[in-house]
């Protein structure tokens, strides 16, 4: 399953059904092979940052966790 970074964000939190932390996101991103890199590299959590941070829509931190706005 290669999906996007947003998609696999999604995924992970809408599962879970409570939000999570930033570096679990990404490991579990990674584990899961959730999205995988052209280069073939794990993603950083640098990355899901980011697309966190472009998607004020989707995504809102709170008390140290990222959940979904809807």
């Amino acid at each position: 399953m290669n999906l996007s970074i947003a998609e696999a964000i999604v995924y992970l939190i809408a599962s879970g059904g409570h939000g999570m932390t930033l570096e679990k996101i990404t490991d579990e991103i990674n584990a899961r092979k959730l999205h995988i890199r052209k280069d073939g590299l794990p993603i950083s959590l640098k990355q899901v940052y980011a697309v966190i941070m472009k998607n004020p829509q989707i995504f809102v931190k709170e008390d140290g966790r990222i959940r979904l706005t809807m």
